[in-house]
């Protein structure tokens, strides 16, 4: 089972998202990733977000928490192996890198995407974008969702 840290940057009534490509075309995930032996949580997502992003962000309060259970979902044949599990920080942006982004495998930069537009974007979890376009806080666990 994979732990990952994920940022929710938010400014001007638009969420910063990494842009990647597959098969099927361009698709947007939150800055974050795995986190490493002996880093906190919020270790990880600074971390990640400094490597995705080229940005010095500071974690602040967990909004939600994603399990992705692969065969579950419909990238079964490909991830039916993956178990992960996700904790989405609130991240404030104090500084910029100016070091090379390090893009993921199918990273292809990063983008500012309109909070009330989210719905007409691919990105993934596509549960998270109501939560985001309320800002509902109330729910934390969101469950075995894509």
């Amino acid at each position: 089972m994979r732990h990952s840290s994920k940022a929710i940057i938010i400014k001007e009534n638009s969420v910063l998202l990494t842009t990647n490509t597959d098969e099927q075309g361009t698709f947007y995930i939150f800055p974050g990733g795995g986190q490493e032996d002996g880093e906190t949580m919020h270790e990880a997502c600074i971390r990640e977000c400094l490597e995705e992003a080229g940005l010095i962000v500071k974690p602040g309060e967990l909004l939600y928490v994603r399990e992705y259970i692969g065969k579950n979902h419909e990238f079964a044949a490909f991830d039916s192996h993956v178990h992960q599990i996700e904790s989405y920080f609130r991240c404030e942006i104090t500084g910029e890198n100016d070091k090379q982004i390090v893009l993921d495998a199918n990273q292809t930069g990063i983008e500012w995407l309109p909070i009330r537009e989210l719905q007409h974007y691919r990105i993934y979890p596509r549960t998270i974008i109501s939560y985001i376009q309320k800002f509902d806080q109330t729910a934390v666990y969101l469950g075995d969702v894509n």
